[in-house]
């Protein structure tokens, strides 16, 4: 179990109502949150990283189906989640950013940024005794912006963004690239879902083989899910081939 399904079973406790997203009446996997039909979890590889990743979740967003930042902790070992809070700061949070093995970033629109801020776009600097620790603010576009200003502990820390700029719907920063992310509507185009985001975050830390794979498990992700619901499936009909095909390369 990974850190976004330990936290979905958490938050799932505290419940007082069920959530009903959009496509709840679907008899789900526990672990992978794509139809029991489709599930993915065979498939799920495996990899090491020198990089982490935080994902400070937006309340419900966690329990969300159509969530991206679970393929993070799917494929990055050290992916920790949380839920945010405007007037709690989880202390087990500030520990991991205090810890002095990690150099967090913040992934985030440079616009954004007052001008005291440091902000890296499209490398990363060269990094000694620290690895990068990412912080992706995980939520709407709205939840997001508003983690990004009531996160004080967040503010020492520096950004990483990419040019040109753009944001989704679920949080997720950059590019001209369109996304191939279909579930979710995207507010603007060309705006990306939060894995791909952190796919190409791992391509700025040089690594380029987590990057590929992250990219395929979110295709493979992106297909399987809109097999179990009522839509058009437009993802990638080759994405298990494809990913399957890395893997053994």
């Amino acid at each position: 179990m990974n850190a976004v399904q330990r936290l979905y079973q958490q938050r799932k406790s505290i419940s007082t109502k069920a959530f009903k997203a959009r496509g709840f009446k679907v008899i789900r996997c526990e672990q992978c949150r794509v139809s029991q039909e489709y599930c993915i979890c065979a498939l799920k590889p495996k990899t090491t990283s020198n990089s982490g990743f935080v994902l400070l979740m937006y309340d419900t967003e966690v329990l969300k189906p159509s969530n991206t930042g679970r393929l993070i902790a799917d494929i990055i070992p050290n992916t920790y989640a949380f839920l945010w809070s405007r007037t709690q700061v989880n202390d087990d949070l500030i520990a991991l950013l205090n810890d002095p093995q990690w150099q967090p970033f913040i992934v985030f629109p440079s616009q954004y940024a007052d001008e005291s801020r440091q902000v890296f776009e499209d490398t990363l600097p060269a990094l000694t005794n620290k690895k990068p620790l990412f912080i992706m603010l995980d939520g709407s576009w709205r939840e997001a912006k508003k983690m990004f200003r009531k996160s004080p502990y967040l503010a020492k820390f520096p950004m990483v963004s990419f040019t040109p700029e753009g944001i989704d719907e679920i949080s997720d920063q950059n590019g001209e690239v369109s996304s191939r992310y279909q579930i979710r509507k995207a507010m603007v185009n060309n705006q990306l879902a939060t894995a791909e985001v952190a796919a190409k975050v791992l391509t700025m830390a040089n690594e380029n083989y987590n990057a590929q794979l992250l990219d395929l498990w979110f295709d493979v992700f992106n297909y399987r899910y809109q097999q179990s619901v009522c839509q058009n499936n437009k993802a990638n009909a080759q994405a298990v081939a494809n990913l399957q095909g890395f893997v053994k390369n």
